[in-house]
């Protein structure tokens, strides 16, 4: 037997940092991995799913929001697809899941879990499920303990999902809220423990696992296996599960931190580092720089060209934290001409940039923009 483990869709997630049509592309390709899931587990062999909370990222989205997700998982007639409540979707009297109850929205396929009780997953096989079921954002009892005494038949294959944070594993100040005892797979004689709530995949021992969210939604988490499922192949209900991680994510997010800038060549190889990312797809790419240094005024056009503009347009998101600076001297005043306005005020910017002071930052800057601005003058002139 087989089931997939997914969890953290966050349908409806907001991205303040992106632009409409960055965002757009991101909120789509959270519905759009619903469909690679499902084709995974059809893959796979896999007749189950288990979504281990925060299918939503709401609890009132829009009524479209709302439905969006189940017509998705719709199309997979052949799969069942098992939700539990999260923390940013929990049962409350007026929530996500009563609406979807309320309006018949929700598939024939597709399979509310909103009671802490044994259900019937799969008769051929013995399988049960165990759901915790969250009612509020935050409780600070766990959930699963009931899962020690819950009666399942003889022999039964024991499949528990929960979400919240494992205690013991690291994380004190998170697991003050949703607390999932570490050793509970065993204390509940569970073949396997499907959790969510971490964003990266993360196996806590042989029977408890974190999938992680399917599609990447954070700086941070591409590294510790965000964008991913798992396929869990069960033996017997005492035997180890077979773990295998499946990548179903489209965008990867890449932190660089630290980049100091002083040269052209510098420039091209940053330029160079995020384009390898995904070399044939940099449309899939979101970049966060922290940039710093200083360059000189050619080389801070070259930056303006490369990084700025080149770089943002090929990617998704391109955020930038700081910026190099401007090395210039009085030589580099002479680009700007013999005299004239723009050579007085390139001067006198520069002397409160050499002297320091409160105001000798806004200055720098003020020079640098000039500098830049009057490159652009003379290449449109050209």
């Amino acid at each position: 037997m087989k089931i997939v483990h997914t969890s953290d869709w966050q349908i409806g997630r907001t991205f303040s940092f992106v632009d409409d049509e960055a965002l757009g592309a991101l909120q789509a390709e959270r519905l759009n991995v619903i469909q690679r899931i499902g084709a995974l587990a059809r893959q796979e062999g896999a007749a189950h799913v288990l979504v281990a909370g925060d299918v939503y990222e709401h609890e009132t989205p829009s009524e479209r929001t709302l439905r969006q997700p189940m017509e998705r998982m719709r199309q997979f007639a052949d799969i069942t697809w098992h939700l539990i409540p999260g923390n940013h979707d929990a049962h409350t009297p007026q929530g996500v899941w009563t609406r979807l109850l309320r309006d018949n929205a929700v598939p024939d396929n597709v399979r509310l879990h909103l009671q802490p009780e044994p259900v019937m997953l799969d008769a051929a096989h013995n399988a049960w499920l165990l759901p915790a079921v969250l009612q509020r954002r935050h409780t600070l009892s766990d959930l699963t303990s009931y899962m020690d005494e819950a009666a399942t038949p003889e022999g039964a294959l024991r499949i528990g999902v929960a979400h919240g944070s494992v205690v013991g594993f690291g994380n004190e100040e998170e697991a003050q809220h949703n607390p999932i005892a570490i050793d509970r797979a065993v204390q509940a004689g569970l073949a396997y423990l499907a959790m969510g709530d971490w964003h990266g995949f993360c196996q806590i021992n042989d029977r408890t696992v974190y999938s992680g969210t399917p599609e990447v939604d954070r700086f941070g988490t591409g590294g510790a296996g965000g964008g991913e499922c798992v396929v869990v192949a069960f033996d017997g209900p005492t035997a180890p599960p077979r773990l295998s991680r499946h990548r179903t994510g489209r965008f990867v997010w890449r932190k660089f931190e630290n980049v100091v800038l002083t040269s052209g060549a510098d420039i091209e190889a940053l330029e160079h580092r995020v384009r390898a990312i995904a070399p044939e797809q940099p449309d899939t790419i979101l970049a966060w720089l922290e940039v710093s240094g200083m360059l000189g005024v050619d080389d801070l056009a070259l930056y303006e060209n490369l990084i700025e503009r080149r770089l943002r347009s090929a990617v998704t998101c391109l955020r930038l934290s700081g910026t190099p600076g401007l090395a210039a001297g009085p030589d580099d005043l002479d680009m700007l001409g013999a005299s004239g306005p723009v050579r007085e005020t390139a001067e006198a910017l520069l002397v409160q940039v050499q002297a320091g002071g409160a105001e000798a930052a806004v200055a720098q800057e003020a020079l640098q923009r000039l500098f830049l601005l009057w490159g652009e003058v003379r290449r449109t002139a050209a």
